[in-house]
């Protein structure tokens, strides 16, 4: 029976309002050899416990250094609102994977994993302690009466569950999930220099890739940034990190790796369409359209060619982090188009799957798992995920009436209102890191004023958000979906793959800067090839098929 179908399954099983808790670990009853029934509130979302019943919960998650949890606002009111007295254990970001570590090694454990992602928290951990029963299966609880938001989200998009589900079947760890308005991209997208096509008259972006040959000849040669010196770049990166899966789309490739096209896994670095694309670069590198610079440069070095308007194409999150413009001058940069080619007909680019494991879990010493999953709950909703990240009025923000009548939000006094960010680090931990709620993006009445009467000026945003929906959402596509392993085939690619890695990238720099030639791909191959490639596939085509089948 395959997962979506489980959990409608029990969703219509009548669900107790009670929990027989044990007494274990680091909860507060702990020692006791008791059991006790805490009663659960299933008629509203708070509180989650029925008046008259206590418990404590232990979190554990890293700290970064802005505010001692125990003193977050957003902390103190949330234990108001559910009932649930909280305890923390917050070791520093820098330390928190060899902490966390520690506290499963030595059965020491917290009630919740929090704020941990998937570095710390990782694939491999999840399935081995939750096979050990030491993290707790949380799929059961994922049902329109315990958690009503997250159950919601993933009848939307069932490559939630997909994606969370580990091999033996559980879940034992929640995601974020992004819903924003570029929550699809792959990474930070390239911009072309604006100034440099009002200067040459170009009105229409390049769509091919002999199109964008031609345009950054025009920018090698016709002097674009108009200082009468030969110093224009056309395109530049920092070891092709930004760049290549935008330009290798154009080859019909979403990565340089793992790849999944019409239910087949293949390795992209050994296909033609990935030669035809070092092909081009190759010719872009010779002919001058490639920065000489493009494998050693730092990003600060890169970023110095922006801000002294040397560059006419670049990647970034915004151009201006680039540039050192404004938002306004930014807002002339338009993002790149994709491109087709003889390899791509059709335009395809990378996209984001858009969830984080390893947000949240809980732990066989947790006294009251069903209590837990309706706290995190919340956070899954447009009202949860701001409150988690705003705070509760009256922190960060309280309500006023501008001079229309209507009720808007405003900084409270004393609020730096030039660093937000570290004023909200001070009030919630959901700063800094990979935290288990939905993230969608800061508009409508969720948006913060100065004063009451300020108009929000969402010019930029709004013309990000519009080229990202114009030029990436139709034709976005997660090149592999998000899974696990198992134990048995992770230890199987795990040495082949840090051996690919390091041979691709060595190869693709040689090739492209033409210190190997193309004439050598054939040896190329058959070294990837003696490294183990078709059993390495043969295991990702293996996961993949067991997570379609979910």
């Amino acid at each position: 029976m395959g997962l979506k179908k489980k959990l409608l399954g029990m969703a219509g099983v009548a669900l107790c309002s009670t929990l027989v808790l044990g007494a274990c670990g680091n909860s507060s009853d702990e020692g006791t050899g008791e059991k006790k029934e805490v009663a659960i509130n299933h008629d509203s979302q708070f509180p989650i416990i029925k008046e008259g019943e206590e418990l404590t919960l232990n979190i554990m998650a890293p700290g970064v250094g802005m505010a001692e949890w125990e003193d977050m606002p957003t902390l103190q009111d949330y234990q108001e609102k559910t009932g649930i007295k909280l305890t923390y254990t917050t070791p520093p970001s820098a330390d928190f994977s060899t902490k966390l570590n520690l506290a499963f090694a030595s059965g020491d454990l917290p009630d919740i994993v929090y704020g941990a992602g998937s570095q710390a928290l990782t694939a491999s951990m999840e399935i081995d302690y939750g096979s050990q029963g030491i993290l707790l299966p949380l799929e059961e609880y994922i049902t329109p009466e315990i958690m009503p938001n997250l159950y919601a989200l993933t009848q939307e998009d069932p490559s939630i569950l997909k994606s969370i589900t580990t091999p033996d079947g559980h879940i034992y760890s929640l995601p974020m999930i992004s819903r924003n308005a570029t929550s699809i991209w792959w990474q930070g997208p390239m911009w072309y220099n604006g100034t440099w096509l009002d200067n040459l008259g170009v009105s229409e972006l390049p769509k091919t890739t002999e199109e964008l040959q031609e345009l950054l000849t025009r920018f090698k040669d016709e002097d674009p940034n108009g200082n009468g010196q030969a110093d224009e770049i056309p395109l530049t990166d920092v070891d092709m990190n930004s760049t290549r899966v935008w330009l290798m789309a154009a080859f019909g490739l979403r990565t340089r790796g793992i790849q999944v096209d019409d239910d087949v896994v293949s390795y992209t670095p050994t296909s033609e369409n990935y030669k035809a694309f070092l092909e081009y670069m190759n010719t872009l590198y010779d002919e001058g359209l490639l920065d000489k610079e493009v494998y050693g440069q730092s990003d600060e070095q890169k970023k110095a060619k922006g801000e002294n308007n040397q560059l006419g194409l670049f990647a970034d999150y915004f151009s201006f982090f680039t540039t050192g413009r404004s938002e306004a001058e930014a807002m002339n940069d338009p993002m790149f188009q994709p491109l087709t080619s003889e390899w791509a007909p059709e335009a395809k680019i990378p996209g984001s799957p858009r969830i984080s494991r390893g947000t949240f879990a809980l732990t066989n010493v947790n006294p009251s798992p069903e209590a837990s999953m309706r706290w995190v709950d919340y956070f899954y909703s447009e009202e949860g995920t701001k409150y988690i990240e705003q705070g509760p009025e009256g922190v960060l923000w309280e309500y006023q009436e501008n001079a229309d009548g209507e009720k808007v939000r405003v900084y409270v006094d004393g609020i730096d209102t030039e660093n937000t960010e570290d004023e909200r680090g001070k009030i919630t931990p959901a700063y800094g890191l990979t935290t288990p709620n939905i993230v969608i993006d800061t508009t409508g009445e969720y948006h913060i004023r100065k004063t009451a009467d300020e108009e929000p000026d969402t010019r930029f945003s709004d013309w990000v958000a519009q080229e990202t929906a114009e030029k990436m959402e139709d034709i976005a596509e997660v090149p592999f979906p998000l899974l696990y392993l198992t134990i048995e085939e992770n230890d199987k690619v795990a040495a082949t793959a840090t051996d690919l890695t390091t041979y691709v990238e060595q190869m693709e720099a040689k090739f492209i800067t033409g210190v190997e030639p193309l004439d050598n791909w054939d040896d190329y191959v058959k070294t990837i090839e003696a490294m183990g490639i078709d059993e390495y596939v043969e295991v990702y085509q293996t996961a993949y098929d067991r997570w379609k089948a979910n």
